[in-house]
C-alpha cells in the first residue's frame, strides 16, 4: 500500500489529503473522491487578454489539465465544474464548446458538466477555472505506488505558450485517452503529468514521493526546466526490465518518448 493510500485508509470519513496538487477525500471504507483543478487567465479572445487564444481551444486545454491529473491517479472522472469569468454569450458558449469536446473525448457524458458565467458586469479579459471530480478504490490508486529502482520516461513533447505554438490536436502532445491507454501497459507503474514547474522539478517530485534518489541522464531532448504548459507531456515510472518494450509501445502511439533516467 502506498503512503497516500495508507493515509486515506486510516483517515476519518471526509478527511482531505493533498498530494501533488490533487486533493483526496476519504469516504470511509474503500472509496475515495479525487479532486483536481486548473485555471487560465489572460488567454482568450478579449481585448485585454495577454495572448490571443481561440475560446474553444481554451476550453479544451482548461479541462484537459485536471482531467489528466485525475486519470493519472487511477480514478474515473465523474463531474466537471467550469467557472467562466466571462459572459455566457458569446464567449462563454464558445469556451463551453471546447470543454464539451474534451469531456466527450475523455469518456464523459456532457451532462456531467456544470458551471457558471459572469452576467453582472462587462468583462474585458478572459478567466477560466475548471474542477474535475472523480472516484477510485483505494486499491486502484496509482499515486506513490512506484518503488525504487524504476526508470523514468518522458512521454509526449513538453510545450508551453507563447514560446510554442500548438493546439489540442498536436500529434506530439498528451491526450486523456492516450494516457488512459498507456496506464494499462505492462511495466507502466505510475504517471505524473508535467505542469508549469518543469520536467526536472516533476522528476524530483516523483523521486520524493517514492522515497528514492533521482539519477538523471546527461542528455535530455528538452531543457530541464521546460514547462509542460497544459500538461502536454507526462513522466512515466517504468519497471526496469520492461523499459525497452514500453518505449517501443509508446512510440507506436505516434507520440515521442524518451528515457530520462531512473530513481534508485
Amino acid at each position: 500500500m502506498s503512503r497516500l493510500a495508507h493515509r486515506l485508509a486510516t483517515a476519518d470519513p471526509w478527511s482531505v489529503v493533498t498530494e501533488r496538487d490533487v486533493s483526496y477525500l476519504s469516504l470511509g471504507g474503500e472509496r475515495v473522491l479525487v479532486v483536481a483543478c486548473d485555471s487560465q487567465g489572460g488567454l482568450g479572445p478579449k481585448p485585454h487578454d495577454t495572448i490571443a487564444v481561440d475560446p474553444g481551444v481554451l476550453g479544451q486545454f482548461a479541462l484537459r489539465v485536471p482531467l489528466l491529473e485525475v486519470v493519472a491517479t487511477g480514478a474515473t472522472p465523474r463531474l466537471v465544474v467550469d467557472a467562466l469569468a466571462v459572459e455566457r454569450n458569446p464567449t462563454g458558449d464558445l469556451i463551453l464548446e471546447g470543454v464539451r469536446a474534451e469531456a466527450v473525448a475523455g469518456g464523459l457524458d456532457p451532462a456531467s458538466i456544470t458551471g457558471s458565467t459572469e452576467e453582472n458586469v462587462p468583462t474585458v479579459s478572459t478567466g477560466v477555472g475548471v474542477t474535475v471530480i472523480g472516484d477510485v478504490a483505494l486499491s486502484a490508486l496509482r499515486v506513490g505506488v512506484a518503488r525504487p529502482p524504476f526508470e523514468v520516461v518522458l512521454f509526449g513533447r513538453p510545450m508551453s505558450a507563447p514560446a510554442d505554438i500548438f493546439g489540442p490536436d498536436h500529434p506530439d502532445i498528451l491526450t486523456v485517452p492516450t494516457l488512459a491507454a498507456v496506464l494499462a501497459f505492462d511495466g507502466v507503474v505510475e504517471a505524473l503529468p508535467i505542469g508549469s514547474s518543469g520536467v526536472a522539478s516533476e522528476f524530483a517530485a516523483m523521486a520524493r514521493t517514492a522515497a528514492g534518489t533521482p539519477e538523471m541522464n546527461d542528455h535530455w531532448p528538452c531543457d530541464r526546466d521546460q514547462s509542460g504548459g497544459p500538461s502536454t507531456a507526462a513522466l512515466l515510472a517504468v519497471t526496469p526490465h520492461r523499459l525497452a518494450e514500453v518505449l517501443h509501445r509508446l512510440t507506436d502511439t505516434g507520440r515521442p518518448a524518451w528515457h530520462l533516467g531512473r530513481v534508485v
